[in-house]
C-alpha cells in the first residue's frame, strides 16, 4: 500500500506540476505581452470584480467537489446530482450579477463596470458546466488530461486576448481572454472525460454530500471574501492604478508560490484520503510531503523576492515598478500560506470540516481587524498586515494538526527551518547582484544560475531529507537518463 501511495503521489505531482506550470508559462508570456500594451488602470478594473466572480465560483462548487473527493464510495447519481446543483447555482449567480451590475459600477464609481460585469460573469455558467468533470479527473489523479485541457485553453484564449489588445480594445481584451478560456475549458472537458450527467437528482445524495460540504462551503466563502476584500478596500479607498499594481504583484507571486501550493494540495488531498483511517501511514506521508513543499516553495518564494525589481522592469517596463515593493513583502506571506494550506488539507482528509469552519471564522476575523488598521497607512501597510496575519494563521492551524496527529507548530518548524535558512541565503545573493549590477537582464541571468546551484549545494551540505527524497523520485523515474541516475547514486 505504501508503494502504491508513493507511486500515485509521484505520478500525480509530476503531471500536476506540468499541467499547472506549462499552462502558467503560456499564460505568463501572454500576460507579459498584454501588460506591455495595457495599463495598470485596466487591470485594476478587472481586480474590482474579483470578489464577485470568486465568491460566485465558491457557491458553484458549494463544497461538493471536496465532498466527492473525500467520499470513498461514489456513484454516478452523486456526480449527476452535483452537476445539476452546480448548473443551477451558476445560472443564479449570473442573473444576480447581471441585475446588480449598475450597483457595482456605482460603488466603485466606474460606469464601464456595468457592461464588463454582465459579459465577464458569463464564465460562471461555463465553469459550472465543467466542474464535475474536473472533480472526476482529480479523483483519478489524472492531471495529464487536465494538462491537455488547460494548456489548450490558455493558448487559444491568450491569442484572442492579444489580438484584442493590439486592436485597442483595452480592458475588453482581458474580458475576452477570460471568457474564451472558460469556453474552451468547458468544451474540452466533455471531449476528454466523456461523461454525461443523467437526468436525476437524488435527495439522499445531496444530504450526504452537503453534510460534509456545507461547512467547507461556509469556510471557503469566508476565505474568498478575505482574499478579495483587499481588492475592494484598495479599489474603493485608493486609485484603480494602485489596485492594478497590487493585483499585478499578487499575480507574480501566485505564478510560483500559490500555484506550487495548489499543485501539491491537488495531489495531497486525494492521495491521503486513501489512507485517512491509518494514522501511522498518514503522518509518515504527511511529514515527507510538507518537507518537499518547503524544499521547493521556500527558495522559489524568497528567490522571487530577490529578483523582483529586475524581473518586473525587464519584463513589463518601468510603468509597473510600483508593484515591486508590494511583491517583495507578499512573498513572506506566501511562505506561511503554503504551509498553512497544507495543514488545512490534513483536516479535510480527516473529515474535520467543522474544525475548518471554526478556524476560518477565527482567522479571518483577525485578518479584517488588521486590514482596518493598515488601510489608513497605504497599500504597503496592507501587504505587511497580510504577512502578519499569515504567520498567525499558521500558528492557529498547526495547533489542530498537533491535536490530530501530534505534529504541531514547533515540530513542523524544526523540520522546515533549514530550508528557510538556505532560501534566505539565495535571496540575499539575488538582492546583492541587483545592488551591484545595473543591467536587469544580466542580474536575472546570474541570479537564475547562481541561486539554484547555491541552494542545492547548501541542502546537500546540510544533508536535508527532502533533497534525498527528490533525488530518489528522479532516479526511479523511467525517463531519468542513465548518466543522471549514476550521478545521483554517487552523491547519495
Amino acid at each position: 500500500m505504501a508503494d502504491d501511495l508513493k507511486s500515485a503521489t509521484v505520478k500525480g505531482v509530476w503531471w500536476s506540476l506540468l499541467e499547472r506550470y506549462a499552462t502558467q508559462g503560456v499564460s505568463f508570456i501572454i500576460t507579459l505581452v498584454m501588460a506591455n500594451i495595457l495599463s495598470p488602470d485596466e487591470y485594476g478594473l478587472i481586480g474590482m470584480l474579483a470578489i464577485f466572480i470568486s465568491l460566485s465560483q465558491v457557491f458553484i462548487d458549494g463544497g461538493f467537489a471536496n465532498a466527492l473527493i473525500q467520499k470513498n464510495k461514489r456513484t454516478d447519481t452523486d456526480f449527476s446530482t452535483v452537476f445539476w446543483i452546480n448548473l443551477g447555482i451558476g445560472l443564479l449567480c449570473y442573473i444576480l450579477l447581471f441585475i446588480f451590475a449598475p450597483a457595482i459600477a456605482s460603488f466603485f464609481k466606474q460606469d464601464i463596470l456595468k457592461p464588463i460585469t454582465r459579459i465577464y460573469s458569463i464564465n460562471l455558467i461555463l465553469n459550472s458546466l465543467c466542474a464535475v468533470n474536473k472533480v472526476k479527473l482529480t479523483i483519478d489523479i489524472n492531471f495529464k488530461t487536465q494538462l491537455k485541457i488547460s494548456l489548450s485553453a490558455a493558448i487559444i484564449s491568450g491569442i484572442a486576448g492579444i489580438i484584442c489588445a493590439f486592436q485597442g480594445y483595452g480592458v475588453w481584451a482581458i474580458v475576452v481572454q477570460l471568457n474564451v478560456s472558460a469556453f474552451v475549458t468547458t468544451i474540452l472537458s466533455f471531449v476528454y472525460v466523456r461523461w454525461k450527467p443523467a437526468l436525476v437528482f437524488s435527495k439522499d445524495s445531496f444530504k450526504s454530500l452537503f453534510g460534509y460540504g456545507s461547512k467547507l462551503l461556509v469556510a471557503q466563502t469566508i476565505n474568498t471574501l478575505y482574499v478579495n476584500i483587499y481588492n475592494v478596500a484598495i479599489g474603493k479607498r485608493y486609485s484603480k492604478s494602485q489596485l492594478g499594481l497590487y493585483t499585478r504583484a499578487r499575480q507574480f507571486g501566485e505564478i510560483i508560490s500559490t500555484n506550487l501550493t495548489s499543485v501539491m494540495t491537488r495531489v495531497l488531498y486525494p492521495v491521503l484520503s486513501r489512507v485517512q483511517d491509518n494514522d501511522k501511514q498518514l503522518i509518515g506521508a504527511y511529514r515527507k510531503f510538507i518537507s518537499m513543499v518547503a524544499f521547493i516553495l521556500f527558495p522559489c518564494a524568497l528567490g522571487l523576492c530577490g529578483i523582483a525589481r529586475p524581473m518586473v522592469v525587464a519584463l513589463i517596463t518601468e510603468k509597473w515598478v510600483g508593484c515591486v515593493p508590494l511583491l517583495q513583502i507578499l512573498t513572506f506571506a506566501y511562505l506561511c500560506d503554503g504551509i498553512t494550506i497544507i495543514n488545512l488539507n490534513l483536516l479535510y482528509v480527516k473529515g474535520k470540516s467543522n474544525i475548518v469552519l471554526r478556524l476560518e471564522i477565527i482567522k479571518k476575523s483577525i485578518a479584517v481587524c488588521f486590514l482596518l488598521i493598515a488601510i489608513r497607512f497605504g497599500v504597503k501597510a496592507i501587504c505587511l498586515s497580510l504577512v502578519l496575519y499569515s504567520f498567525i494563521a499558521l500558528i492557529i492551524n498547526t495547533r489542530n494538526t498537533k491535536k490530530i496527529l501530534n505534529y504541531g507548530f514547533l515540530s513542523q518548524m524544526r523540520d522546515l527551518f533549514p530550508y528557510f535558512i538556505c532560501a534566505l541565503v539565495i535571496m540575499a545573493i539575488a538582492l546583492g547582484l541587483d545592488y551591484i549590477l545595473d543591467n536587469n537582464w544580466v542580474v536575472l541571468a546570474l541570479s537564475l544560475t547562481i541561486c539554484p546551484v547555491t541552494y542545492f549545494l547548501l541542502c546537500y551540505l546540510f544533508k536535508l531529507n527532502a533533497l534525498k527524497e527528490m533525488a530518489s523520485i528522479i532516479s526511479t523515474n523511467r525517463y531519468c537518463p542513465v548518466w543522471l541516475n549514476r550521478f545521483i547514486d554517487k552523491l547519495f
